[in-house]
């Protein structure tokens, strides 16, 4: 089987625009939240956990042109040895990066909309929910959020880093068909492992966020329906948040992770699954890998509605545009 034997239509023709278009949305909508979130001062968990998002999209969006070059058909040795060893593992990297975020993002409004609210602590049992309350404060602090993500980012770079190193150089195997082929025999266990591990990390952040967000919607309807006020305003504003981070989840990252561990052994178990079998389970991964490198596009989505400060410093920025050029087109029209 030679390297041409898994392209196809879907991935030399459709995909190529497809990831064009995602690169530029999400390059300058990221570029914007960066912006406006590195002004942004990080005093609560949930700002560290978005600046960190901010950057993990755009290690992301980095690797983009070189997938892309590489559906167009761009085929040279040091560009193949970029992807494989580099740009592929970074990719990968800031994916998980980015989920682990989004899961922390949800334990941390779980406590405090449902552990910490005040209906959730005036209960007979009220003295030991405050010693919990007093420890669950912790996990909202802006230093336990920094300690969290430099262990966050450690750990996944001890993941993603001997794919890096454990791969050949291409001169050692030119009939290679994928990445796994330049893969030393640990390198093609550490892969598998890896993937393994990842793949986990994600179900376990699933649940979480399922059920963070579940009981988030509970505790708010039914905590402004006991004060008996208009809470439509406020229960459409939380579901649109809770919305947003299950579509980003079922949307873009569901997909990859339920064909990833079949393709994981199709690749290293070559003599059990077929030629076709493997084509077939490449063009599926490619279609889910790209729904996944969507989220570089939704995140921003997520900054807007979770974060008020975000928004409203984007608003902000917005109006001020607006009048600059108002003042510009009047200062033109009494000149004429």
């Amino acid at each position: 089987m030679n390297s041409t034997d898994y392209n196809s239509v879907f991935t030399k023709q459709v995909l190529p625009p497809l990831y064009i278009v995602v690169f530029v949305l999400g390059l300058c909508l990221n570029v914007v939240a960066a912006w406006i979130f590195f002004r942004v001062p990080a005093d609560s968990a949930l700002v560290v956990y978005l600046k960190n998002m901010v950057v993990a999209d755009l290690l992301m969006l980095f690797s983009f042109p070189f997938r892309l070059a590489s559906y167009l058909g761009f085929k040279s040795q040091y560009l193949d040895a970029i992807m494989c060893r580099y740009t592929a593992v970074l990719f990968y990297f800031s994916m998980y990066v980015g989920i682990l975020f989004i899961g922390f993002i949800s334990l941390e409004r779980y406590v405090k909309i449902v552990c910490l609210s005040p209906s959730s602590s005036t209960t007979p049992s009220s003295r030991r929910r405050f010693s919990a309350a007093s420890a669950l404060h912790l996990f909202q602090s802006a230093t336990f959020a920094r300690a969290l993500a430099v262990l966050t980012w450690g750990f996944l770079f001890l993941c993603s880093a001997p794919n890096c190193i454990l791969t050949n150089s291409l001169s050692k195997n030119q009939n290679y068909t994928i990445c796994m082929d330049l893969k030393t025999v640990l390198g093609k266990e550490w892969h598998q492992a890896s993937s393994h591990v990842c793949v986990t990390l994600f179900w376990v952040t699933l649940l979480i966020v399922t059920f963070s967000y579940t009981s988030i919607a509970r505790q708010v309807c039914k905590t402004y329906r006991r004060m008996r006020r208009d809470t439509s305003d406020i229960c459409r504003k939380s579901n649109r948040s809770i919305i947003s981070i299950l579509a980003v989840f079922f949307i873009c990252f569901v997909p990859y992770h339920a064909c990833r561990v079949p393709f994981t052994l199709s690749q290293k178990n070559t003599s059990i699954f077929s030629r076709e079998t493997s084509f077939w389970l490449f063009q599926i991964k490619e279609g889910s890998l790209f729904l996944a490198g969507m989220n570089v596009c939704l995140d921003p989505v997520i900054y807007f509605l979770m974060c008020g400060t975000f928004r409203k410093s984007l608003l902000r920025k917005l109006s001020r545009r607006e009048r600059r050029r108002s003042l510009t087109t009047a200062q033109s029209l009494s000149n004429i």
